[in-house]
C-alpha cells in the first residue's frame, strides 16, 4: 500500500477513534472538515473527505491529491509533522506478521566465516513485487548465485520502467499498447487536457500514474478555448477550478488533475468574468 493511500486510512481510523458518535464515512468527513476548519483554518470541504475515502477505503485507489500542503495537514492530524515525516517514519502495527525470512548460506561455508558473517538476512514485507523462487529454497544457492539473479530482476524492472514518450504525452508507450482499448489498461496518466490510458506504472518524474476510471478517461476534459464558452453552451454543463486567480474550466465534475482543487459547477459570473460573453450580450449583438 502507497504511503498516501495509508495515510487516508490512517487518517479515518482516528477519525472514528476521536468521533464515536458517528459510525459513517459521511459523519467522518463532516467532523474531520469542521475540525481541520477550527484547528488550523484550512478548508477541506466534507464531499472531498468522502471522495478520500470512496478512493482509498472503498475502491482501493490512490487519492486524487496534488496539493502537497493537504498532506501536511493530513499528517499533522495523525501526530506527525508532515507527509514526508510520516512517509519515512511510520509503521502499520501487522506489519512485522506480514514479513518473511530468508536466510542464506554463503556457499556452504558459514561455519568457516562465522568471525566475519554470521548469517545474512533478508526481510521481505508483502508489498515487494519480488519473491524469492522455489528452486532457490530447495537447493539452495551460493551468494554470488543470488547476487546474479537480484540484479537480473531488479534490471529487467529498471528498464521495463524506464519508457520515453513524446512531449504532447499521447503516444502509445510500446507496441503492446494499442493492442487493447485505452479503458481496459490499467492505469492513465493527465497530460494536461485529457487523461491517456497506459500499463506503465511509472513513465517519468513529474508523472503522476493512477488507477484506471473509465468515466474520467472518455469524459472529463480541460477546456482550452475559454473563450468559445457562453452561457448557452456553458451554464450546467462544465465545471471550473480556480487557483492563484488562474480559472480553467472542465468537462465533468471532479477536481482539477493540476492542483488537486475540488471543482465547482460554472455560473453565469465566472463565464462572464473569465470565459466568452453571457448570453445576453450575445443576443444583443445578433
Amino acid at each position: 500500500m502507497s504511503k498516501k493511500k495509508l495515510l487516508i486510512h490512517e487518517v479515518f481510523k482516528k477519525a472514528q477513534e476521536d468521533f464515536p458518535n458517528r459510525n459513517t464515512k459521511s459523519g467522518w468527513a463532516d467532523e474531520l472538515s469542521d475540525y481541520f476548519e477550527k484547528t488550523w483554518n484550512f478548508m477541506i470541504n466534507q464531499r472531498t473527505f468522502v471522495r478520500y475515502y470512496n478512493a482509498c477505503i472503498r475502491d482501493d485507489r490512490e487519492p486524487d491529491i496534488k496539493d502537497q500542503e493537504i498532506f501536511n495537514k493530513l499528517s499533522q492530524y495523525i501526530g506527525y509533522e508532515n507527509f514526508l515525516e510520516f512517509s519515512r517514519t511510520f509503521v502499520k502495527e501487522e506489519e512485522d506478521t506480514n514479513r518473511t525470512t530468508v536466510k542464506i548460506k554463503v556457499d556452504e561455508h558459514e561455519e568457516s566465516l562465522s568471525e566475519k558473517i554470521s548469517n545474512i538476512i533478508i526481510n521481505i514485507t508483502n508489498e515487494q513485487h519480488f519473491k524469492v523462487p522455489e528452486f532457490i529454497k530447495q537447493n539452495g544457492l551460493g551468494i554470488i548465485e543470488m547476487a546474479f539473479i537480484l540484479c537480473l530482476v531488479t534490471g529487467n524492472v529498471v528498464f521495463s520502467g524506464n519508457k520515453k514518450i513524446s512531449g504532447n504525452y499521447s503516444s502509445h508507450l510500446g507496441f503492446m499498447s494499442t493492442m487493447a482499448p485505452m479503458t481496459e489498461k490499467k492505469y492513465m496518466y493527465w497530460n494536461g487536457e485529457r487523461y491517456i490510458g497506459t500499463d506503465s506504472s511509472y513513465i517519468r518524474p513529474g508523472i503522476d500514474i493512477v488507477a484506471m476510471d473509465a468515466h474520467k478517461l472518455l469524459h472529463f476534459r480541460k477546456i482550452m478555448r475559454k473563450d468559445t464558452l457562453t452561457e448557452l453552451n456553458a451554464l450546467g454543463k462544465t465545471w471550473y477550478s480556480k487557483y492563484n486567480n488562474e480559472v480553467e474550466f472542465f468537462t465533468d465534475d471532479g477536481v482539477d488533475p493540476d492542483n488537486g482543487r475540488e471543482l465547482r459547477k460554472t455560473s453565469p459570473i465566472i463565464i462572464f468574468k473569465y470565459a466568452g460573453k453571457p448570453y445576453d450580450s450575445l443576443v444583443v449583438e445578433e
